[in-house]
């Protein structure tokens, strides 16, 4: 974090300063600003966030013997520290972290970047750091803070050195990404696609795309809205940015597109295209797997060149990168036994497209092996969607589907049902259970896939297996 005063942190955030031992309203702290008692440091400020699980209130003395000299608390705790008392821990958060950007970007030479979609928001986040670290001090998340803590706590991350600061937007609910996005007023941002992705907390796609459109909703007037011009939903929202008196830059495979993916090729190393951008031809070699990562590169060449970076650079650099985030996409285990363990999250498209990468990649004499489990937060769309992955699994033909988890039953079931021979699809309650079946099914030659929700853990899963046939 920049360098404030107690004094202007208490301003900023609205709330009572009782200053400790020698502290006084001037004393400055300039250390980082976290929820994670274990991310203290000399000079830190700790906020005390109560949890459904814990309080945070508990841990300002560990936070304070890592170094903290600041606790921001909604209760004074007797901890030999200055407090400063609000009424809402997070609250307090996002708005230090509002007084903190607007402080940067006044000084001049920051650049602000959001970016949201139902899928593909971290990936893009870590390809698009790739190439704007290359240009100057560069902050973005770390892993998926995207949420009212995550993009805060990046945000905060900010100090007067740097250039571009790049926050992934995620939407638990109606309004979330207005209050995020209100945050930092991005001078960009970038809609990758409206999908089925926590559908069911919105109520349906409709509410989804309304939600994705806050981002550009909050752009700084004179801003720029990246749009996917495949995605009729996400192409909509040009009538908000010419609202917000924001211009349009489109992305995506179409003839729409201003910057544009042809001859898309799938190989177990990688995926290459031709990216063509203001007259220009230029080849892409993506080392992570999957098809649908192309409209990511594409989305992050495009914010890049907005930013001043020659597109041919901005995919250059963008190559070198071997995997999109841990669970995501991720090769495990060995030539003799790939496990591809994509169960960080899921959603019907990420879903299928990860089936399909790993059908694309599995060579006609090995076996195609999925490892799925339940898809979180579809609502009532949810056995549909699941009855949609079963059928899918069995017409790219994999030789084997395990199903794990009572949620993914009925995946399951639309597997068995549309299946032509006993023993395609099978079905395990835990993760333990499939373990032990995999271990000693699995063969030379095989492509595994593991995919699932974040809830059904089978992230570990597909690590486990990677180290058993590394």
């Amino acid at each position: 974090m920049i360098r404030m005063t107690l004094a202007e942190v208490t301003h900023a955030i609205g709330g009572t300063l009782h200053v400790h031992g020698i502290d006084t309203p001037e004393t400055v702290v300039s250390g980082v600003v976290d929820t994670d008692s274990r991310e203290m440091g000399p000079g830190s400020v700790f906020v005390a966030k109560p949890g459904d699980v814990t309080d945070g209130h508990l841990f300002v003395d560990t936070a304070v013997h890592a170094g903290a000299t600041l606790a921001i608390v909604e209760r004074m705790v007797d901890a030999p520290v200055s407090q400063i008392i609000v009424d809402d821990a997070v609250v307090a958060l996002g708005a230090l972290a509002r007084e903190v950007v607007a402080r940067v970007r006044a000084a001049g030479g920051l650049k602000v970047v959001g970016i949201t979609g139902s899928n593909g928001k971290t990936t893009t986040k870590n390809l698009l750091a790739r190439i704007l670290q290359e240009e100057g001090p560069t902050v973005a998340p770390r892993a998926s803070f995207n949420n009212e803590v995550g993009a805060p706590v990046t945000m905060l991350r900010v100090t007067d050195d740097t250039r571009f600061l790049v926050s992934e937007l995620g939407a638990s609910r109606p309004g979330r990404i207005a209050e995020l996005a209100g945050l930092i007023t991005p001078d960009i941002g970038a809609v990758l696609m409206v999908g089925l992705a926590h559908a069911g907390g919105f109520g349906g796609v409709e509410a989804t795309q309304k939600a994705k459109t806050e981002l550009v909703q909050a752009l700084r007037p004179g801003g720029t809205a990246v749009l996917n011009s495949d995605d009729a939903r996400v192409a909509a929202m040009a009538v908000a940015a010419e609202e917000r008196g924001a211009s349009v830059r489109w992305f995506g495979r179409g003839s729409a597109a201003d910057v544009r993916a042809e001859d898309v090729e799938v190989t177990a190393s990688g995926t290459t295209a031709t990216i063509h951008v203001d007259g220009r031809s230029l080849p892409l070699h993506l080392r992570v797997l999957g098809e649908h990562h192309v409209m990511n590169a594409l989305a992050a060449i495009t914010v890049a060149q907005l930013l001043g970076v020659d597109p041919a650079d901005a995919i250059s650099r963008i190559g070198t990168v071997e995997i999109a985030e841990r669970w995501r996409m991720q090769p495990l285990g060995s030539d003799r036994v790939r496990i591809i363990n994509d169960a960080y999250n899921a959603s019907p498209d990420s879903m299928a497209a990860a089936l399909r990468t790993v059908a694309q990649i599995t060579a006609s004499d090995q076996r195609k092996v999925a490892v799925l489990g339940a898809m979180s937060e579809l609502g009532e769309q949810a056995g549909e969607e699941h009855d949609r992955i079963g059928l899918q699994a069995v017409r790219l033909r994999y030789e084997r589907i395990v199903v794990i988890g009572t949620a993914a039953r009925r995946l399951f079931l639309a597997a068995i049902s549309e299946g032509s021979w006993d023993g395609e699809a099978v079905f395990f309650e835990t993760a333990d259970e499939a373990y032990d079946y995999l271990t000693t099914e699995l063969r030379d030659g095989d492509r595994v896939l593991v995919k699932s929700s974040n809830s059904a853990g089978l992230r570990f899963l597909g690590d486990r297996l990677g180290e058993f046939f590394s």
